[in-house]
């Protein structure tokens, strides 16, 4: 994986934060965050789904883009970077997903 694309992109929006909402879709987001990242990370997921179902693989690689992207402004409006969601990823490599999960579960129970 790129991870560069993923820090330029992150640069890019973090540069849109409080800008004109008329002149960049990105400062728009931002200016009705959180619900309106929220509201379009459930519309892309929801396009991203049915992209899958019907098994088109170019519409599921544009959909998950858009997935991406919007979850990439999510990080930027609570102060956080991709390189964090990465280093997750990484520290849950190699472990068993259903331990993972239940790891998790635990802790959030203990919480």
């Amino acid at each position: 994986m790129n991870e560069d694309i993923l820090r330029r992109l992150a640069g890019v929006i973090e540069s849109r934060k409080g800008g004109d909402p008329d002149k960049s879709y990105t400062a728009r987001l931002l200016a009705g965050a959180p619900d309106s990242i929220l509201k379009k990370i459930g519309e892309e997921a929801t396009e991203t789904v049915m992209a899958a179902k019907d098994g088109d693989a170019q519409r599921i690689v544009a959909e998950t883009a858009d997935l991406w992207f919007h979850c990439l402004v999510l990080l930027a409006h609570y102060g956080l970077r991709p390189e964090q969601v990465l280093d997750e990823l990484d520290r849950r490599a190699g472990a068993s997903g259903l331990e993972e999960k239940a790891t998790r579960k635990a802790i959030s129970r203990g919480a």
